[in-house]
């Protein structure tokens, strides 16, 4: 199938349903798509800002002229003439032309949010998808086949690692070496040439928060041929991987973009020729497997978009703040933002100007007893956050991730990732004032009869 669905055009296309035949545009199709043509003109000074860019990205008005766009909830689209038909589905007319099939294969709702992840991680195309798991998958089979490798990250989310080490290599008989993403040198030498199709890594991990050099780690694999997938979804604006040279990045939207806590969706991101290529009818990963999007998720998690950068920056200021006053109480603390983070100064290097080191930050209680005791503390003595997996909700979210997010990793892969199995992943809320959220977590640490969970570290 010929690329067909996404580029870089930020000319809003006709509303109206028009014929196969380009002689049957008339004078007003022509003047609509005129008045709403907005070309993406980014200042020098806004291309690292994802924010710019996503206010730059063509805004979609509603068919009766709205703010909002519409929500396009058909399964399947009609044509004017019969010829237009085998001309959709041999690749001559698209979405890029307003030309639509079916919902499995482009939708317009979701192809707007597409658009505005685009934008978001300085990318060429994107593609929303029912799950980051899907999208996630989708692209590992869509760059590797029988016999391929990948190189990735030791500490990733528990349901990527189960993926890579054992689905599928049983599935498909795709390999995975794991290796410390912070060791370059082992990077470099894990990578076998010819045979290695993909370098994998989160730019924050889940759940260690260890920080990924995203352009050496990008020059270390272009240098032998392989391409560049990051999970963004820790640090959405924060870090910017495909302007830092990552080739695709994937989110689970689910977490800091939606926000609510009530949606589950993902998100790839990288070169249209790529998207057009998962969408092949006969090769394409996302087309074929079918992880869809609803449009009407699509509608709302559009209207998300534009306040993420609030949000982020209120996290992250938040998280910064709880770890800085935490260490100072003699917590055994693990965030990027303070300044004995093995991992400082590089996410200060790479990171988006004035939006912080993340939203994420861990707590290191050393067993299972005694984070258990702490969460429970928190959530029904003081009303801090909640026992929750997932992340980036207004509510701060707790969990012990050996036993739950990370749960798929044995013993011995779990201390290779440095994760203890007393380590508390917050995520941190901003429901209410600082200082109140404060306060009740210090009511909790009052009640705290363990003395070792002061000591200095």
């Amino acid at each position: 199938m010929a690329e067909t669905g996404i580029n870089r055009s930020n000319v809003v296309t006709p509303t109206r349903k028009r014929s196969g035949s380009d002689e049957n545009w008339d004078r007003d199709d022509l003047v609509v798509a005129k008045k709403q043509m907005k070309p993406l003109t980014l200042r020098p000074d806004q291309i690292q800002d994802p924010a710019s860019a996503l206010a730059n990205a063509r805004h979609e008005f509603g068919e009766h002229g709205g703010v909002n766009m519409s929500i396009e909830a058909s399964a399947t689209f009609t044509v004017m003439e019969p010829e237009t038909m085998r001309r959709m589905f041999s690749g001559e007319l698209g979405p890029d032309r307003d030309f639509f099939i079916y919902s499995r294969h482009f939708n317009p709702t979701v192809l707007n949010l597409s658009r505005q992840m685009a934008a978001l991680e300085g990318t060429e195309a994107a593609y929303c998808t029912a799950s980051g798991m899907s999208a996630i998958s989708s692209v590992l089979l869509q760059l590797c086949s029988s016999g391929g490798h990948v190189v990735a990250s030791r500490t990733l989310y528990g349901g990527t690692y189960a993926l890579l080490s054992h689905f599928m290599p049983r599935a498909c008989n795709i390999t995975t070496s794991f290796v410390d993403i912070r060791d370059h040198l082992a990077v470099k030498e894990a990578i076998v040439e010819g045979r290695t199709k993909v370098l994998y890594f989160e730019s924050i991990s889940n759940p260690a928060l260890k920080v990924a050099n995203v352009p050496e780690l990008c020059r270390i694999a272009h240098d032998k041929g392989v391409t560049v997938v990051v999970d963004n979804t820790f640090a959405p604006m924060v870090m910017s991987p495909g302007r830092l040279g990552a080739d695709v990045v994937v989110h689970s939207i689910s977490k800091f973009i939606s926000g609510g806590a009530d949606i589950i969706a993902g998100a790839v991101c990288g070169p249209a020729s790529l998207v057009n290529s998962m969408m092949d009818l006969q090769q394409g990963a996302l087309m074929l497997l079918g992880p869809t999007m609803n449009p009407k998720v699509a509608f709302e998690l559009s209207e998300r978009l534009p306040h993420l950068g609030l949000r982020i920056k209120e996290h992250c200021h938040r998280a910064l703040t709880y770890a800085t006053r935490m260490k100072k109480l003699g917590f055994k603390v693990i965030y990027p933002g303070l300044d004995d983070h093995p991992d400082h100064s590089t996410l200060k290097s790479l990171a988006n100007k004035d939006y912080g080191f993340g939203g994420i930050l861990c707590v290191d209680m050393e067993t299972e007893e005694r984070a258990n005791r702490f969460m429970n503390l928190l959530q029904n003595y003081t009303q801090f956050g909640f026992m929750a997996v997932s992340l980036g909700y207004y509510e701060t979210l707790m969990s012990i991730s050996g036993s739950s997010t990370s749960s798929e990793m044995n013993a011995q892969e779990k201390a290779l990732a440095g994760i203890s199995p007393g380590l508390v992943r917050m995520s941190i809320g901003y429901s209410g004032t600082l200082e109140q959220k404060w306060s009740q977590l210090e009511k909790a640490l009052s009640r705290m009869q363990d003395t070792n969970l002061f000591q200095k570290h």
